[in-house]
């Protein structure tokens, strides 16, 4: 008998510039990590700088480049490349978009070009005599062209189906990475730029603060303005009137930051204008309401006190315009109530008037709502019961005051800002002189 003898079956052998299955899962795997590390870098130079090393060290290319689209100039720039050993082509070169070689006709189509042997390319340009063969894929950030990856190998179609299909996919993640990276720039030169003008603007504003408490015969007064944020809606004034009379205002603008400060600028002005005719606290006020609701956009207002000391007399006269009531520190502690007007900016309205004498030991405590509104974790707010009782130890100052709000918060971040003004009665007799102060 004839023995059979099986055959074993034949492996199928892989078609011609087909990739085994282990080098495509390679290939992937490194497009994946290509794509993590661009995408977890947020500035636009160094993102470039990774990409065109990656594809140099990762895919084996011995030139790669990226160059992006100036819109305005109808050009494309080199922002990023590596491996051209003669320097034919640096960082900073222009090209016209469809008029200079592949790159310029890929920024024109939208279209990857691929030139296996770029000696036989019509739209191939020397950059470097080694190259023969050379891939150009537009980068796209949504639907748009914004520039071109260019990658160049030593050998003539060095760049097979399987490997072009994946340098387009790298390009899609570059092409959002750039994107994002750009996004990050503006957003990023933007605060910066918002840092710088908030940083002014706090500058502007604390030169408009006195530059330091005020000694006059027979007083101390003594303040201090506290923003929350870089810039606030609170501030006190001094401003000197005749015969030795100095008038005190403490005044708290709605809203917070860039908006308040202008309106706080304003009101301050106009408070200064009006109080320097000489009038009494509420026709001070009553002009002031006037004209910012002349001025004020609807819905702004200011809160405010004013207050006019008068050394010789030893009294203090003032009205208010929706601002919390003063705090008279004598032989008791209470708040001098009146018939608060209406906050400046709002409505028509009258200021009613108050005056307290002064003598030896007293002292008139003026505040924002930021200490009385002043919140610890659990919510609880520090309220007129524990300012009174502050003021009531008789051995308090603007310091110790502001110290303990401080503690009653526990180290929360204030929301709102805390300004303090305190007018304290010498005992030594006050004389009738001119007051003189620095300009504010």
């Amino acid at each position: 008998m004839t023995a059979r003898v099986k055959s074993r079956p034949r492996k199928r052998a892989t078609p011609p510039n087909r990739p085994r299955q282990g080098d495509q899962v390679r290939e992937l795997l490194l497009l994946q990590r290509v794509a993590q590390r661009i995408n977890s870098v947020l500035d636009l130079e160094p993102l470039l700088e990774q990409i065109v090393d990656d594809v140099a060290v990762t895919f084996g290319y011995s030139r790669s480049g990226i160059l992006l689209i100036d819109e305005v100039a109808g050009e494309l720039v080199i922002a990023a490349v590596r491996g051209w050993t003669v320097n034919y082509h640096v960082k900073g070169d222009r090209f016209k978009i469809g008029r200079y070689g592949m790159v310029g006709h890929v920024a024109s189509t939208g279209e990857t070009l691929y030139a296996p042997d770029v000696r036989k390319s019509p739209y191939y340009r020397v950059s470097e005599e080694s190259t023969r063969s050379e891939i150009d894929i537009p980068l796209r950030a949504h639907g748009r062209v914004i520039g071109v990856f260019n990658a160049q190998s030593n050998r003539s179609n060095g760049f097979p189906a399987s490997r072009r299909q994946l340098l387009e996919a790298l390009a899609g993640h570059i092409g959002t990475a750039i994107e994002n990276a750009r996004l990050f720039g503006r957003e990023r030169e933007q605060k910066e730029r918002m840092a710088r003008e908030l940083a002014r603007a706090r500058q502007i504003q604390t030169s408009l603060l006195p530059g330091r408490d005020l000694a006059i015969p027979g007083f101390e007064i003594t303040s201090v303005c506290l923003p929350c944020n870089e810039v606030g809606g609170d501030w006190f004034d001094y401003i000197p009137l005749r015969d030795g009379r100095v008038a005190l205002v403490l005044g708290d603008v709605s809203g917070k930051g860039m908006g308040a400060a202008l309106l706080l600028s304003s009101a301050r002005s106009i408070v200064r204008m009006c109080a320097e005719q000489g009038a009494s606290p509420g026709d001070v006020l009553t002009q002031a309401n006037r004209m910012m609701l002349r001025d004020f956009p609807e819905a702004d207002f200011v809160t405010a006190i004013f207050a006019v000391l008068d050394p010789g007399g030893r009294r203090v006269v003032f009205a208010s315009a929706g601002h919390p009531w003063p705090l008279f520190e004598s032989s008791t502690t209470e708040f001098l109530e009146t018939d608060a007007g209406f906050p400046l900016g709002l409505f028509e309205s009258r200021f009613a008037e108050r005056s307290v004498d002064m003598p030896p030991g007293s002292a008139l405590v003026l505040y924002s709502d930021g200490i009385i509104e002043a919140a610890n974790p659990t919510g609880e707010v520090y309220g007129e019961e524990r300012l009174c009782g502050h003021i009531a130890k008789g051995s308090f100052s603007v310091d110790s005051l502001v110290g303990d709000v401080r503690a009653f918060v526990g180290g929360r971040a204030a929301s709102d800002d805390i300004t303090v003004v305190i007018v304290r009665a010498r005992g030594e007799a006050a004389a009738a002189m001119p007051v003189r102060l620095s300009p504010g």
